[in-house]
C-alpha cells in the first residue's frame, strides 16, 4: 500500500516521498483497520518535517497528525465501530491508505458529515475549543482577541465563540479578509500592525478584553498584550513568526497580564478517554450541521505529496490542503 515517508529533516517537499509499504494486515483483538479518505496537512506536520517541533521521530518516519475514513475491518471483541462506519483516526501516521489501530483510537463520526471536514477535525477545532474553555472564565458578551484569524483555528474559534455568545476581535494581515470573516460571524476585523490597540479600543468602544489567542509569537504577542484588560491572559499556541514570544514588564508587573502556552498533544494526554470522546462527539456534530467549517483550497493524492507540501507551506493560502489517499 502507499504511504508517505520522511527520510530526513528539511524542506518538506524534498524530504518526503510516497513509497510502497507492507499492508497493515488484519486487525488483531481489540483493533480496527481504517481506510483513510482525507488527511489534512497541518502546520504542526510541517514543523515536524522541518525539525522545529517539540520532538523528532526516528527516521524514516511515517507522518500525518490528522486523518479520517471508514472502518475496513474489525478485530475480535470490537462491536463499535463497525465495518463501514465513518471514523476519525487519533493515530499520528495518517498519510497512508490504511492504518491499524486500537479501537479506542477510532472516534465515530456522523455519517452525514463531509469527509474533507472530518479529515482536518482532530487538531484545530479541539485547539479552539480548549483555549476558549480552559484559561479565562468567559460569559456571554465578553470579548476575545486573536491573530491569524483566517487560519483554521481562527475560523473555528470565531464560530465557537459566537455559539457561546462571545464577541471576537480578529487580527489579519490582508484587508481583503475582513468581509469573509465577518460573514462567518467575526464581530470586529482589524489589520494587524502599528497602533492596533488604539484602533481596537475605538472599534469595541473600549471593551475590556480578557483573553488573547496568539498563533504567531514574536512582536505579535506584544501587540495582543497591549489590547488586554488588567488580569488578561495571552495564550500562545503557534510560532508562525519563528521568534520568541514578546511581552513587556509593564504588562506583567503593572497590569497582571500573563502569558500561557497551549500544546494540544500535551492537553489531550491529560484528558480522560471518556471526556475526549465526548469533546469530539460535540465537535463532530457541529461539523455535520455546518456550524464548524473551513475552506479547502486543494486536495492531492499521496503520489502528489511534493506538490501538496509546497502548496501547504505557501503564504496567502485561502484554505486548507488535504490529502485524499483513496484518489
Amino acid at each position: 500500500m502507499k504511504a508517505i515517508q520522511m527520510t530526513g529533516y528539511g524542506t518538506p517537499s524534498e524530504v518526503c516521498q510516497c513509497v510502497e509499504v507492507d499492508d497493515v494486515g488484519e486487525p488483531g483483538p481489540g483493533e480496527v483497520v481504517i481506510a483513510i479518505e482525507a488527511a489534512a496537512i497541518n502546520p504542526a506536520d510541517l514543523l515536524i518535517i522541518e525539525g522545529k517541533y517539540a520532538s523528532k521521530p526516528p527516521l524514516p518516519a511515517a507522518l500525518g497528525i490528522e486523518g479520517a475514513g471508514r472502518i475496513a475491518a474489525v478485530g475480535e471483541g470490537v462491536d463499535n465501530p463497525a465495518v463501514g462506519d465513518r471514523v476519525m483516526s487519533l493515530a499520528r501516521a495518517n498519510w497512508t491508505e490504511r492504518v491499524r489501530v486500537k479501537a479506542g483510537l477510532a472516534v465515530p463520526m456522523p455519517a452525514e458529515a463531509d469527509m474533507l471536514q472530518l479529515g482536518m477535525m482532530k487538531a484545530n477545532p479541539a485547539t479552539a475549543h480548549l483555549m476558549l474553555r480552559d484559561y479565562v472564565e468567559l460569559e456571554a458578551g465578553d470579548w476575545v482577541i486573536q491573530n491569524a484569524a483566517n487560519s483554521g483555528v481562527g475560523r473555528y474559534l470565531i464560530a465557537l465563540a459566537r455559539r457561546r455568545g462571545l464577541k471576537t476581535v480578529n487580527l489579519v494581515r490582508r484587508e481583503s479578509l475582513a468581509r469573509e470573516l465577518q460573514n462567518i460571524g467575526a464581530d470586529v476585523v482589524v489589520l494587524d500592525g502599528d497602533e492596533v490597540a488604539e484602533r481596537i479600543a475605538a472599534a469595541t468602544d473600549g471593551a475590556a478584553i480578557k483573553l488573547a489567542i496568539d498563533a504567531i509569537a514574536g512582536s505579535a504577542t506584544l501587540r495582543l498584550a497591549d489590547c488586554l484588560a488588567d488580569g488578561g491572559v495571552v495564550v500562545n499556541y503557534g510560532l508562525l513568526s519563528g521568534e520568541p514570544c514578546m511581552i513587556r514588564s509593564e504588562h506583567t508587573v503593572f497590569h497582571d497580564i500573563s502569558l500561557k502556552g497551549f500544546w494540544l498533544a500535551k492537553t489531550m494526554g491529560e484528558i480522560t478517554p471518556r471526556d475526549l470522546m465526548a469533546m469530539y462527539d460535540d465537535l463532530s456534530a457541529l461539523i455535520a450541521d455546518g456550524t464548524l467549517s473551513v475552506p479547502v483550497e486543494a486536495t492531492y493524492g499521496l503520489d502528489e505529496i511534493a506538490a501538496a507540501l509546497d502548496h501547504a507551506g505557501r503564504e496567502g493560502r485561502g484554505g486548507k490542503v488535504v490529502l485524499t489517499p483513496a484518489s
